[in-house]
C-alpha cells in the first residue's frame, strides 16, 4: 500500500512538473554583435519592450537580448542558431553567402544610390523571396534592418582609388567584398567585427569599411585619422529566426511576433538615419579624425573601379536581380 501511494504520489509531481513546464514561455534569445546604442541594437531592444508589453504574448513569450558579442560573436552566431542555441539573430547581410550566392547583390560596391533606392527594391518581390530563400538551408527571414551605408576609413587620406592600393582593409567574410578591394588594389583581410578596434590600432589592418554608427559605438575614431564619405555600399541586417523553431510555435504567437517585427522594423529603418549623422557629427566633434567627402567626379572615378566586381558575380547574383536592383535607383 505504501509503494502504490508512493507512486501515485510521485506521478502526480511529475503531472504538476509537467503542467508548470508547459506554461513556461517560449524564450528568444535574441544575440547581436554590435553596441546597444546603434540601429541594430535598438531594434533588438525595441522589440524585446513590445513583445512583453503584448497582452496577446504575456506568460508565452520571453525575450532576451545579447548585445556586443556577450553570448556568441561573428564566427560562431550562425551556427548557434542552426543547432537552437540561439533563437534570433540579425547578421549583416554579407553573412549569407554561404546559404544563397543571391544575397551577395547587397555587397556589390555602388549598386544602391541611397537607402530609398534600397527600401523599394527590399520590399519589392525580389527582395522578398529573398528572406525566404534559405529555407531549406533552415534559416526564415523575418526582416530587413538598414544600418545604413558604409564609408572608408584609414590610416592616410584616401580620395581616388589609386590612394588605396597596398592598403590592409578589414573586410566580413563576404567574397564580394574581398573582390571589392581586389579592383582597386588594396589587400582586404577577414576579421570578425569585435576584433576591429584592436586591428586598427596594433596596424594589423591600416583601414575598414562601416557605417557611422558603428565606427562611433566601437570608437574606430580613436584610431583611425582618416575618413573618407564615399556611400559605397550598404550594411544592412537580417532578422533571421531558425525555421524549424519559427514553424514550431503556435499560430497565433507567430502572427503577433510578426506584426510586432514589422512595426520594430519601421521605427528602426527609419532611426537608422538619424543614429548616423548623430554619430558623424560625434566623430566631427571627438577631433580625432578627418572627414573627407568627394566629389560627383570622384565617386564617379571609384564606381567605374569597383564596376567588374559587378560582372565577375553577375552569374552567381543573377543579372535579372541586379537589373531589378538598379532600377529601384529611379523613383516610381
Amino acid at each position: 500500500m505504501l509503494k502504490l501511494t508512493k507512486a501515485v504520489f510521485c506521478a502526480a509531481a511529475l503531472s504538476i512538473t509537467s503542467l508548470a513546464q508547459a506554461a513556461d514561455p517560449v524564450v528568444i534569445k535574441f544575440a547581436h554583435v554590435v553596441a546597444e546604442n546603434t540601429p541594430k541594437g535598438q531594434g533588438a531592444l525595441m522589440f524585446q519592450q513590445l513583445v512583453a508589453a503584448d497582452p496577446k504574448l504575456k506568460d508565452k513569450v520571453k525575450v532576451e537580448v545579447y548585445p556586443n558579442s556577450s553570448l556568441f560573436g561573428d564566427g560562431k552566431e550562425m551556427e548557434a542558431l542552426l543547432l537552437g542555441d540561439v533563437q534570433m539573430l540579425a547578421p549583416s547581410l554579407a553573412k549569407f553567402e554561404h546559404y544563397t550566392k543571391q544575397i551577395q547583390i547587397f555587397d556589390l560596391p555602388f549598386l544602391f544610390n541611397d537607402l530609398a533606392a534600397v527600401d523599394r527594391f527590399q520590399q519589392g518581390p525580389q527582395g522578398k523571396a529573398l528572406l525566404t530563400s534559405m529555407e531549406d538551408k533552415g534559416i526564415h527571414g523575418l526582416a530587413y534592418w538598414h544600418n545604413g551605408l558604409k564609408q572608408l576609413s584609414a590610416n592616410k587620406k584616401v580620395i581616388l582609388p589609386k590612394d588605396a592600393r597596398g592598403l590592409k582593409f578589414r573586410v566580413q567574410a563576404s567574397s564580394v567584398l574581398e573582390e571589392q578591394f581586389k579592383a582597386i588594389r588594396a589587400n582586404p583581410r577577414k576579421m570578425s567585427f569585435a576584433e576591429v578596434y584592436q586591428g586598427l590600432q596594433t596596424g594589423t589592418v591600416n583601414g575598414t569599411e562601416n557605417t557611422w554608427s558603428n565606427y562611433e559605438s566601437q570608437k574606430v575614431h580613436e584610431v583611425q585619422p582618416f575618413f573618407t564619405e564615399t556611400n559605397h555600399g550598404l550594411i544592412d541586417y537580417m532578422v533571421i529566426t531558425n525555421s524549424k523553431f519559427w514553424s514550431g510555435l503556435p499560430e497565433d504567437v507567430r502572427t503577433e511576433l510578426q506584426k510586432i517585427m514589422d512595426q520594430v522594423t519601421v521605427e528602426v529603418n527609419k532611426q537608422a538615419e538619424a543614429l548616423n549623422l548623430a554619430a558623424r557629427q560625434k566623430i566631427i566633434d571627438a577631433k580625432t579624425s578627418e572627414i573627407d567627402s568627394l566629389t560627383p567626379e570622384q565617386r564617379e572615378q571609384w564606381r567605374e573601379a569597383m564596376r567588374p566586381v559587378w560582372e565577375k558575380f553577375s552569374n552567381e547574383i543573377g543579372a535579372d536581380l541586379i537589373k531589378a536592383a538598379e532600377a529601384a535607383n529611379q523613383a516610381s
